[in-house]
């Protein structure tokens, strides 16, 4: 493999390859798409947040011969979406579990006149007592509750925990929580359906995983693979919301396609998108540490709940990632992590950017921070006394390999930031000034590719192919949403054959096109698609020079031309790839125990804040990042990625709140479901430090969740360099500085006196 800066493409900042139809207004999106004959779809919602159903009525007023209406009786099927655990029904039969629950479905070709007849639609219930938070789930019998309210549990343990609080010179205990956070992606969620007795389903949508929403439809409708396609259009944003949800809506608008006789569009507003679709999952990590008089970690107890909201979705997933990722990037002979995945009566939680690391390194790196405070030791400085290295062992006893420069990162990450001199600067400033400021560090890591045995069983296939019409194509179904993949995947096979940037187009993600390469999630595209794709590449060159006559050096004319003689020969030239494990990956997954990760990308990160004492408002000045995330295959790219990672994690800590009222969303409209905008986000430094990883494509690994860790511990760290007084949980809003701020003066007051 070559990963050496002798790679023509591999490297460079080569334009989008979708960048020019966006620019110009060419891109078509799902709601762009007109169908002949179109028909649109809308949702019948639950009011409550859990009871039976008892009655559906029409009101007599509306004309409902005109509308096609879709009941679960009318699932020729399974009535269950097919994720990790199929227990989310594709439309509530007899019962529901949260407000926004599907169960009715109408259509018409008129589609302002779904509203009204929505609102016609009256539904009586049978209600039943509800939870709507960890607390409170964790105290139902599920034996008076009727079910099993623990979606996934998770026990991981290395030496003795137990056997270390005796001889600990300081145990340190701590509780932090972390709120829902919404993706709100600037393109809604939308598909567009057809259906036909003779060739089955066809859905157009604006979506992450188009395997994923075709694993769905076949268990819906009971139809063989060929008769199901799966076709991702133009789409606006994921960051994971568009990995579990399309596969709901696009059996919907499927399901009254097929009723109705006609191509059905379903498009939410941005109110019912908000409302009814998935969201980060909320955590309460406790954390219970042993140290010694130097700082060193002698045990870590830790216990990790989450919200999975009423069905399970991705939530075994995001618990796993979560658990693997709590202890931190910190050597410690004596780990126990104990996780759970609670359900509760809210809309269901699911994958979103990082998927459970945020959660639980927020825990740890905001955890570190106190532990630093309570033994009169600099942050930066305790965690390098506790950094992995080369040759140590992570919580799961995976061996690091791999090289491991968490020094080298903090220590450009403190030059750059001018980490030592702000802090001391900023404790010398007027004490009287109502503006606070201080520095914040967060070092973490994130695990590249499935976790353990997923790659193993996701059997990922990939490749290129050369067309009739002289187009290299890459085949995988990666999804482009915004990140990059597009780009970054026609590099790599462009490098890989020899040809030109331009000479290499990506298929469509088209089920009944490309080869199922898994889904376009937990920063595997760029390693494990584009180790596939490199290898594809290098493979149809030698397939060409040993079957088609092709030099060892060649132009584009004799490439092309090769092809065709090799096209005529075989049939069609093309090269596909099987996945192959990297050697020495071995995983238990019953003792959650061995490589959890084939490889991890490792960050510091570094905030600076300034906290207005008399407004209550916490802003970030300015923000450093130092990653190695292996070989970076386009910088703008990779910088860009950094950057939107940082800007959402500051949105995490200290503006996105999610507000339920009895299970429902009730700001969920972008005028007061608050978010950063440009004049919030301040001067961002990305920096790179680039160590190849030889299993990743040309050395790349995993770099679109790393930035979205670190920046909510690294600010609310920054927070208590500049106030001195701690908090725990995220979002951190001005009414919660006000009330700590307002607590801790009540106490200094009587004391002054």
């Amino acid at each position: 493999m070559n990963t050496s800066e002798t790679t023509r493409i591999v490297g460079a900042s080569v334009a989008r390859k979708e960048g020019v139809d966006k620019l110009l207004g060419r891109a078509r999106y799902v709601d762009d798409i007109e169908r002949e004959g179109m028909w649109h779809g809308a949702t019948v919602r639950s009011s409550i947040p859990r009871g039976f159903i008892r009655s559906i009525g029409f009101d007599r007023r509306i004309d409902w011969s005109q509308f096609s209406v879709v009941s679960a009786s009318d699932i020729p099927g399974d009535n269950h979406i097919q994720l990790i655990v199929a227990d989310q029904p594709c439309l509530a039969d007899g019962m529901v579990n949260h407000r926004e629950e599907a169960i009715l479905l109408l259509a018409h070709p008129d589609k302002h006149k779904l509203r009204e007849a929505v609102e016609a639609v009256h539904i009586e219930y049978e209600p039943l007592p509800a939870v709507f938070s960890i607390e409170e789930s964790e105290r139902q019998d599920p034996i008076v509750w009727g079910t099993d309210n623990v979606f996934k549990t998770f026990l991981l343990e290395k030496g003795d925990v137990d056997s270390a609080w005796a001889d600990a010179a300081h145990i340190v205990e701590g509780e932090y929580r972390t709120g829902a956070q919404e993706h709100l992606y600037i393109e809604n969620n939308g598909v567009i359906a057809e259906y036909s007795a003779e060739t089955g389903v066809t859905v157009w949508g604006s979506l992450q995983c188009p395997f994923y929403v075709h694993k769905s439809l076949l268990a819906v409708f009971d139809l063989p693979a060929e008769k199901v396609r799966v076709i991702q259009t133009e789409t606006g944003g994921a960051f994971g919301g568009k990995e579990d949800y399309p596969s709901l809506l696009a059996a919907h608008a499927a399901l009254l396609a097929m009723k109705s006789g006609h191509p059905v569009k379903m498009i939410y507003d941005r109110m019912e998108d908000l409302a009814a679709t998935t969201k980060r999952h909320p955590s309460r990590v406790r954390h219970r540490t042993a140290l010694d008089n130097e700082g060193k970690l002698l045990a870590m107890d830790i216990e990790i709940a989450t919200d999975g909201g009423a069905y399970s979705t991705l939530s075994s997933t995001v618990l796993s990632r979560a658990t693997l990722h709590s202890p931190g990037p910190y050597v410690c002979p004596n780990v126990r992590i104990r996780s759970r995945s609670w359900a509760t009566n809210t809309v269901p939680y699911g994958a979103f950017r990082g998927f459970g690391a945020p959660q639980t390194i927020f825990a740890v790196e905001r955890h570190m921070d106190e532990i630093a405070a309570k033994l009169g030791i600099d942050p930066a400085e305790l965690r390098r006394r506790n950094f992995l290295h080369d040759g140590d062992t992570t919580a799961t006893e995976q061996v690091m390999r791999e090289p491991v420069i968490l020094d080298q990162l903090l220590d450009r990450a403190l030059a750059e930031s001018n980490y030592h001199a702000k802090r001391a600067q900023f404790t010398g400033e007027n004490p009287t000034s109502a503006v606070k400021r201080g520095m914040g560090i967060a070092a973490f890591y994130h695990g590249s590719g499935f976790t353990g045995s997923g790659e193993r069983y996701l059997n990922s296939l990939a490749g290129v192919d050369v067309t009739p019409e002289g187009e290299v194509r890459v085949l995988v179904s990666s999804t482009e949403f915004g990140q990059g993949t597009n780009t970054v995947l026609t590099q790599i096979a462009a490098e890989a054959i020899g040809l030109d940037y331009c000479d290499v187009i990506m298929a469509p993600a088209d089920t009944g096109i490309v080869p199922n390469s898994g889904p376009t999630v937990a920063s595997r595209t760029a390693m494990v698609v584009g180790r596939l794709i490199e290898r594809a590449g290098l493979q149809l060159v030698a397939l060409l020079r040993e079957h088609a006559g092709l030099g060892e050096h060649f132009t584009r004319a004799e490439f092309f031309a090769a092809s065709e003689r090799y096209r005529a020969a075989k049939g069609e030239a093309v090269s596909l790839c099987r996945y192959q494990p990297p050697p020495g990956i071995f995983w238990d997954d019953q003792k959650y125990r061995g490589e959890a990760y084939p490889a991890f990308a490792w960050s510091v990160q570094v905030a600076q804040v300034a906290v207005d004492t008399v407004t209550c408002s916490a802003e970030v000045e300015e923000f450093w990042a130092v990653q190695e995330a292996g070989r970076v295959i386009n910088p703008v790219l990779a910088t860009g990625q950094i950057e939107g990672g940082i800007a959402q994690g500051i949105g995490y800590a200290l503006y996105e709140k999610v507000l339920l009222q009895n299970g429902q969303m009730i700001n969920n409209q972008m005028t007061n479901y608050i978010m950063p905008t440009a004049e919030d986000v301040p001067p961002i430094h990305a920096h790179f430090v680039e160590i190849p990883f030889q299993h990743g494509g040309y050395g790349a690994k995993g770099i679109g969740e790393l930035p979205h860790d670190g920046p909510a511990p690294a600010i609310l760290n920054a927070i208590r360099d500049a106030t001195g007084v701690s908090f725990h949980s995220i979002p951190l809003l001005p009414e919660d500085l006000f009330a700590a701020l307002a607590a801790r003066q009540a106490i200094e007051e009587p004391a002054a006196v």
